[in-house]
């Protein structure tokens, strides 16, 4: 009965906060900047079509609340399965099946996983939509489908893997916490190297990039930097999306230099250069070093506040959830809370590093050509591909935004020229 009443109670806070954030997303101004710069390059007015405007203004309340909606959503797609007794029911109908716990784990495992993907699925074919009404994704929903269930079955396998040793780790005892986070040192590293290599490219093709005057012009920029870069690689995204990026990720041998076509597609040689040289300031000021760095400091923090908040829970709550230790494996879905609580908690702070970094990022491209001259076109034109708000509001910008504004972006470009007497 308690139980039932603790759910009825999440369901209501989770409505009452539903709609909070809707009322917020929708009252934030979006797309409106400061007078200062009304009538600027960074005034979207000014390069926004009226209907892009409004339908930018529309898309971005809507893909806010989604975002809002994302963390509690999954939090209570946990709580239910602790609260609702499923988690403790899946347990003890594999135990009466007599099967080995080598067989048990992986399929309890399955089982939580199914069930928070198909549980939070509603959401992400909503945002699937909206992107799609909008002219932003061009991707077939079968295609989406596909890299779905291939990000399912990635998340599975290491979900399986990260939990076993986990609960292999407690049952263990004495300070589990600190071995968990010695172990997950070397997979940071691990991950971090296989993704480019193994992981994207199940995701999408690589190419070499099928214009050799520009990768000529782009390694020499990056032998200017001193990145022993030999090849840059394009990726077919024009069949999922009109929205441009590039990128550069791994470590050592796995290091990519990455292009989309649709960047290629849209935006001038000068333009692009700027984009990839903004991607070698990340390589130049060891950006994805201490993006590992910071992720094992975080990790550390995650555990000995969450290994906290998971101990106390278990000792009040436990009993009435069917928890038996801290190593059952009906405890997952309270582990999975635990860290998804943390984790959207924190993103201010991490969101906030990375604005810092790809704001130097963006100072380094400038310095490495010389000039600014594309840049502030290039932020325009980006920004109309996927609809931005060019100027979120304050709690989408702590929350959701890893990237500087455009706004700012813009604003930093013009001023750069002004220090060099442009």
């Amino acid at each position: 009965m308690r139980n039932r009443t603790g759910l009825w109670s999440f369901a209501a806070i989770f409505v009452i906060y539903a709609v909070v954030m809707a009322v917020y997303v929708w009252y934030t101004s979006p797309n409106r900047v400061p007078a200062a710069y009304e009538g600027t390059a960074a005034d979207p007015s000014t390069f926004y079509s009226p209907e892009q405007l409004h339908n930018s203004e529309t898309l971005n309340a809507v893909r806010n609340w989604l975002f809002f909606m994302s963390g509690p959503w999954e939090w209570f797609i946990y709580f239910l399965l602790l609260a609702g007794g499923m988690a403790r029911s899946w347990r003890e109908r594999l135990e009466r099946l007599g099967l080995p716990l080598v067989i048990r784990f992986p399929l309890y495992v399955l089982l939580v996983n199914a069930a928070s993907f198909l549980l939070y699925l509603p959401l992400r074919i909503l945002g699937y939509k909206l992107s799609k009404a909008y002219g932003i994704s061009t991707q077939p929903a079968l295609g989406w489908l596909r890299d779905k269930l291939i990000a399912f079955g990635i998340g599975y396998v290491t979900l399986l893997a990260v939990s076993a040793v986990a609960f292999w780790v407690i049952s263990k005892g004495g300070r589990w916490w600190l071995k968990l986070w010695l172990l997950s040192i070397p997979f940071t590293a691990f991950m971090m190297y296989v993704q480019p290599v193994v992981i994207d490219p199940l995701y999408n093709h690589f190419t070499t990039l099928s214009d050799p005057r520009l990768e000529e012009r782009i390694l020499e920029l990056a032998a200017k930097a001193n990145i022993p870069a030999h090849r840059v690689y394009e990726v077919d995204m024009s069949e999922k999306t009109n929205a441009m990026n590039a990128y550069v990720n791994g470590i050592g041998s796995s290091l990519r230099i990455v292009l989309w076509d649709t960047t290629m597609k849209q935006l001038t040689e000068q333009e692009i250069l700027l984009v990839m040289a903004h991607e070698m300031g990340h390589y130049v000021k060891h950006h994805l070093e201490w993006s590992a760095v910071g992720a094992v400091g975080s990790s550390l923090v995650l555990l000995i506040i969450g290994g906290w908040i998971y101990r106390v829970a278990i000792r009040r709550r436990g009993e009435k959830w069917g928890i038996r230790s801290m190593s059952d494996m009906a405890a997952l879905p309270l582990a999975l809370l635990i860290l998804s609580v943390i984790s959207f908690a924190t993103l201010p702070i991490s969101n906030y590093v990375s604005r810092q970094a790809e704001s130097s990022a963006d100072r380094y491209a400038m310095e490495l050509i010389g000039s600014a001259e594309g840049s502030v076109t290039m932020n325009q034109k980006m920004s109309v591909a996927a609809l931005s708000d060019i100027d979120p509001p304050l709690l989408v910008k702590w929350f959701r935004e890893d990237h500087p504004s455009d706004m700012e972006r813009i604003i930093d470009a013009e001023r750069f020229d002004r220090e060099r007497g442009r």
